[in-house]
């Protein structure tokens, strides 16, 4: 087993993660120090508690009383003694346990403030790494870093680390006590060490490598539990239960096999410690049971050193059951660390500046994207819209239609180009004061699991109760709102499943109308919808839209005839543009695909492959 896979690189991984949020851990210096004094504490009434047994056994039950009691108890009676050392014996130990106690819940208080600040900051992390990231993570497995693995370290910080730390303090002290009340017993006692050593570094290297199989196990049992879940509707719908039921058996079988083997190299550990403490406790026994007959050692001394021993040696089983928490914690603490050096693509520029209040002009000038490198989506592009025009972008499937609100949005950027909004490049400004100034309509209009008025107010933060209801009434989505249970108050369930497409989308127009941008954005907003609902959600977007800069990405053509130009997009560059009248004068791509659209809706029937 290779040095990297032993318990000091658990150690050291544990190591690094207090480095990395050092800030957070000196933030709790004075819990941290007042356990540790207590921990000190701890150990010196550790150390002290063999002694009344001692003396009771040399001076109280001796043959002559009296004889090898200390020079400062010189004179005590034995019945004094005896009840000295009887309260002794309850002082020591109700002393130890207020001490272990007390560095108890003061590691954990410190530890679980820590920690909570360490989930904070990985949620937030986890929401600004780039869309491309998200693209290839699974969102199980990035549930189970932020919950499972920072729970683990939260529960290691108490059940392992602090009593590790005790029973490694109380292993020195009592070396070293025993070195000094007799070194050639001491050096019996310590001899089996240098045995048990290698052991550790053996089995805490296996069951490190185990535990981060098992970590990486449950985040996939948790991503197949996260996707299933999500998409139940058509997992009932295709007949899936059966087959997502044994893809999570499968991982599940796996999770328990490597548990289980965690389990069982820990348990082996333990066993191995307990044969060396039994060797060396029978050593000191026949060494020190020779030294009491020589007359070199009372029994009392010899009990004493027992006692120390027995002690001495509860650490290195302790540390066995121990190394297995602590591997485990290791691997939770490797993952959490992995995931923090993701660095984000988008960030803002060193020179960044806070965005001036837009007038809306937007222009793409000779962009480049592709979300691979070498495999462009865009090639080349160039387009202007002037403040207050409406730009409709059309096509078909994989044009790149979509990939334009993502750049305008700066969640990606430019392989070549630039994205300007008022003759600025956008990468100039900071991202906060960009989006902020951007309405954003999408096509499965996601709602939170809270009530209507903070779906509204999530698109302007300071938004009053009397400006959602104005948003609200913009998107004709105020009548039904009043007509729930409780109204605005009313709390959805996750991702507004409790809403018809139509109600979802129409919250989503008054999130976007609320926060009263000069630029909106509409990918695909009538999607999906009957034609009902299609009408009552076109009339809340013109509402939306008026006097706005718009980007309307739609594969609807009817939705595009209005808009001051619309850009007919394949294979990532603009094909044809113009108004409405201007293409179907020019008789290309669009005026047939528009032609085919109306045959479709005269007949009744939606054009096919148009989904952007």
């Amino acid at each position: 087993m290779s040095a990297t896979s032993s318990l000091p690189a658990s150690l050291r991984t544990l190591g690094r993660f207090a480095h990395r949020f050092g800030p957070q851990v000196r933030a709790q210096r004075r819990l941290l120090v007042g356990s540790a004094c207590l921990i000190v504490a701890d150990v010196g009434l550790r150390l002290l508690e063999p002694w009344p047994l001692g003396l009771v056994l040399d001076v109280v039950i001796a043959d002559e009383p009296g004889q090898r009691a200390p020079a400062w108890l010189a004179g005590a009676s034995d019945g004094a003694l005896l009840l000295g050392c009887t309260a002794a014996v309850v002082v020591l130990a109700v002393l130890r346990a207020l001490a272990s106690y007390l560095s108890t819940v003061a590691l954990a208080l410190a530890g679980n403030r820590v920690l909570t600040q360490v989930r904070a900051e990985l949620f937030a992390h986890v929401q600004r790494l780039s869309l491309r990231f998200h693209a290839g993570a699974r969102v199980g497995d990035l549930i189970t870093r932020l919950t499972g693995d920072v729970g683990r370290l939260q529960e290691v910080a108490v059940t392992a680390a602090l009593p590790l730390a005790v029973n490694l303090a109380t292993l020195a002290g009592m070396v070293v006590v025993m070195l000094v009340l007799n070194l050639q017993l001491g050096l019996v006692a310590i001899a089996v060490l240098p045995f048990v050593s290698p052991t550790f570094v053996r089995r805490s290297g296996a069951i490190r490598a185990v535990a981060r199989r098992q970590r990486a196990r449950e985040g996939a049992l948790a991503s197949v539990v996260a996707e299933g879940l999500a998409a139940i509707k058509l997992v009932q719908a295709l007949g899936l239960e059966r087959r997502l039921e044994q893809t999570f058996a499968g991982q599940n079988e796996a999770s328990l096999r490597e548990g289980a083997r965690s389990k069982r190299l820990a348990a082996g550990l333990e066993r191995k410690v307990d044969v060396s403490t039994a060797v060396g406790t029978a050593l000191v026994l026949l060494f020190g049971a020779r030294q009491v007959r020589a007359g070199g050692l009372t029994p009392g001394e010899l009990v004493i050193f027992m006692l120390y021993l027995k002690t001495a040696f509860k650490p290195m089983r302790d540390l066995a059951k121990y190394t297995g928490r602590l591997a485990q914690a290791s691997a939770s603490g490797e993952r959490i660390l992995a995931l923090l050096d993701e660095q984000p693509e988008i960030v803002d520029a060193p020179h960044a500046v806070p965005a001036p209040a837009f007038r809306g002009a937007l222009s793409f000038d000779h962009v480049t994207f592709g979300y691979e490198p070498g495999r462009p989506v865009l090639r080349d592009l160039s387009w202007q819209v002037p403040a207050g025009s409406t730009v409709a972008l059309v096509g078909p499937s994989g044009a790149g239609k979509s990939s334009t609100i993502g750049l305008l949005l700066r969640l990606y950027e430019p392989a070549d180009g630039r994205v300007r909004i008022d003759g600025g490049d956008i990468r100039d400004l900071t991202l906060q004061s960009l989006r902020s100034q951007i309405g954003v309509v999408l096509q499965d209009g996601a709602l939170f699991g809270v009530s209507v008025r903070e779906n509204i107010r999530h698109g302007a933060q300071d938004a009053t109760d009397e400006q959602i209801e104005a948003a609200a009434r913009l998107a004709g989505a105020h009548e039904f709102i009043e007509r729930l249970p409780d109204g605005y108050d009313t709390v959805l369930g996750e991702r507004g499943a409790t809403l018809s497409g139509g109600q979802r989308q129409r919250i989503a127009i008054a999130r976007a109308a609320v926060r009263d941008a000069p630029i909106m954005l509409l990918d695909e907003p009538t999607t999906g919808l009957d034609e009902a609902n299609r009408r009552v959600v076109t009339e809340a977007l013109e509402r939306l839209t008026r006097e706005r800069t718009t980007v309307l990405v739609t594969h609807d053509l009817a939705m595009a005839e209005t808009a001051d130009e619309i850009l007919y997009l394949d294979c990532g560059e603009i094909v044809e543009r113009g108004t409405h009248e201007e293409l179907l004068a020019l008789d290309g791509a669009y005026a047939a695909v528009y032609r085919l659209q109306c045959a479709s809706r005269a007949a009744g029937v939606t054009a096919k492959g148009w989904a952007s």
